[in-house]
């Protein structure tokens, strides 16, 4: 693996919380781009983003401008929203100092001026955490090490997802996304074929209502009878939904992080899909 996981642990897990809130709802104005600009699909997929290691961003789908594709997403490290194409960034906002509104109204400014629909032409259907500034600027000056933690968080687990996708080649591992909703990064393994057909979801959640710290989770689409015993150093988790979970202190406890929090995925996965028959 290339990712440097000794590198993590900086900051403690628990204390991403307002970095995390604060980069959900700025990523929004990726996703909110592309289902201005994209066809809907009907899993929502249109308005997902992928991990890009170079820029160390989250970024929306391709939207057909003038003069060619590009792509906006938000740089976690240092909560900026760009707008790329190619390996090019070909601008950027800073909310350092800003406020939400006006990355709305600068993304707005991007897109239009390439041909595209503006992002605040959108509603979103779902509802976020509370802003916690309010509309108020953002002030990110103590918050630096908080989001850097946070962007490797993202990278890390991009890797190991997309390392277990790569080991689970022969069946139906879909790509690895992150889905602004819930703002977490995932892959969904289908096991047989049909809309109503078993999977497994794999993932990494930065951190939400049911855990205040990024966690891994596997999930199988449906519960199964008893709890047989989770690899270590999971847990069965069933409030809200249903699956095996290990949380972010726990993996940075591993030993060998990256190569153990792959070994824990494959090892919940393969017991989730035995329970489930397939």
């Amino acid at each position: 693996m290339r990712f440097d996981w000794s590198k993590m642990g900086r900051m403690s897990p628990g204390a991403l919380v307002d970095a995390r809130v604060l980069a959900h709802h700025a990523v929004q104005w990726a996703g909110r781009a592309a289902r201005a600009n994209l066809k809907a699909a009907p899993d929502d997929s249109h308005s997902s983003l992928t991990w890009d290691a170079a820029h160390g961003s989250l970024l929306c789908l391709p939207l057909p401008a003038r003069g060619g594709d590009i792509r906006v997403g938000l740089r976690v490290g240092r909560l900026e929203l760009i707008v790329t194409r190619g390996a090019n960034v070909l601008d950027a906002f800073q909310f350092d100092g800003k406020s939400d509104a006006a990355a709305g109204a600068w993304a707005d400014a991007k897109l239009v001026g390439l041909g595209l629909k503006p992002a605040s032409s959108v509603v979103l259907p779902y509802a976020l955490p509370a802003h916690p500034l309010g509309g108020a600027p953002h002030d990110l000056s103590m918050l630096g090490r908080e989001l850097g933690e946070l962007s490797r968080w993202f990278a890390g687990s991009a890797e190991v997802l997309e390392e277990f996708r790569s080991r689970r080649g022969a069946l139906n591992a879909g790509p690895v996304r992150c889905w602004p909703h819930h703002f977490d990064i995932a892959t969904l393994v289908s096991l047989a074929q049909g809309p109503d057909s078993p999977s497994v979801g794999v993932g990494v959640s930065p951190g939400d209502e049911y855990y205040p710290q990024p966690y891994v989770y596997v999930s199988p689409s449906a519960r199964f009878e008893g709890s047989p015993t989770p690899p270590r150093p999971g847990h069965w988790h069933s409030d809200g939904f249903f699956g095996i979970v290990a949380t972010g202190e726990e993996i940075l406890a591993l030993k060998d992080r990256g190569r153990d929090l792959l070994a824990f995925a494959v090892a919940a996965f393969d017991l989730c899909r035995a329970r489930l028959g397939v």
